[in-house]
């Protein structure tokens, strides 16, 4: 009687070491991915080495300064992604049903929403999720969200590529805007390089210094301005403004109230068609935590109700 040939049975590399590559090679870099993961980086790289002899093949190419993919290395990468999300999402769908967010969330947001629409906001969040507790730290500095054990940050504006993982919940348009009173004295700008005569209010930390960069059919119109005060606290910035001691240029959930009671006035519309993403950002990891996605989620869904933001 003749027997059907047997397959010699081949294990599967492990899981854990398959995310762990995976991992490494989104971050480019061992000791980064070794931090998001919370494992030494002697552990990693000896999980990497046992996957590559399990494999039979070279996955990574290691410097002092960075990892990369050998060619093989990329196309093991390209297939493992997506079934591990997969099943990463598989077991948060199984085990969210039998939990609820709970525990302490610590939160930063840059000094532009620290006032009472977002804390309104916050306290919605908190009457439907009974189990949280809020840690607000409000600050324009970018933390360390790692080092500061921080879970989720609100950011405005173009994020660098940090590692972090980063979610659109909202926009925020700008304008340029100035008090009634200021705009009788001095006139109205009909262009942005009328800028140059006026008194501008200037944010200290504004990433291109002193020129205000405005869109423009012919390309961007990029003006060096000057004026009586500068600060790094859009308050200051805004009660400058409102006491008619010149122009800012401002997100509207900063200014959106003084406008529809007349109190600040908007110019040159037509060169401030900007809308400022808004995100959320935490730190990469295996998982998202309950609370920090419960909350995500709850930005991207209520937070365009403040006035000034916009849906993402």
């Amino acid at each position: 009687m003749n027997f059907p040939q047997m397959v010699k049975y081949r294990p599967m590399a492990d899981l854990d070491n398959i995310l762990i590559f995976v991992k490494v090679a989104q971050f480019e870099s061992i000791s980064r991915a070794a931090r998001s993961l919370g494992m030494p980086i002697s552990t990693v790289s000896r999980r990497l080495s046992v996957l590559e002899s399990e494999l039979g093949v070279s996955l990574l190419r290691r410097t002092t300064r960075r990892v990369t993919l050998t060619a093989q290395g990329r196309d093991y990468f390209n297939q493992c992604q997506e079934p591990l999300s997969l099943l990463q999402e598989a077991e948060r769908v199984l085990t969210q049903a039998q939990k609820r967010p709970e525990g302490l969330l610590r939160i930063s947001v840059p000094v532009i929403l620290g006032q009472a629409p977002f804390l309104e906001f916050i306290s919605r969040f908190l009457e439907e999720n009974a189990r949280i507790r809020i840690d607000l730290f409000i600050t324009n500095l970018f933390l360390d969200l790692v080092a500061e054990n921080i879970d989720v940050a609100i950011r405005f504006g173009r994020l660098v590529d940090s590692g972090l993982i980063a979610r659109r919940v909202a926009t925020s348009p700008v304008a340029l805007v100035a008090a009634p009173e200021y705009f009788k004295k001095r006139g109205y700008p009909q262009h942005p390089s009328d800028l140059i005569r006026h008194s501008c209010l200037h944010y200290t930390y504004l990433s291109t210094g002193n020129e205000w960069v405005f869109p423009a059919p012919g390309g961007e119109v990029r003006v060096r301005v000057s004026g009586v005060f500068r600060s790094n606290n859009g308050y200051a910035l805004r009660d400058a403004m409102l006491s008619g001691h010149g122009i800012a240029i401002m997100p509207l959930v900063f200014v959106q109230r003084e406008l529809e009671e007349g109190r600040a006035e908007a110019v040159l519309p037509e060169f401030t068609n900007i809308a400022l993403p808004v995100s959320a950002v935490y730190p990469a990891g295996p998982y998202v935590p309950d609370k920090v996605r419960a909350f995500v989620d709850f930005m991207q869904s209520r937070l365009p109700n403040i006035p000034g933001l916009r849906p993402a």
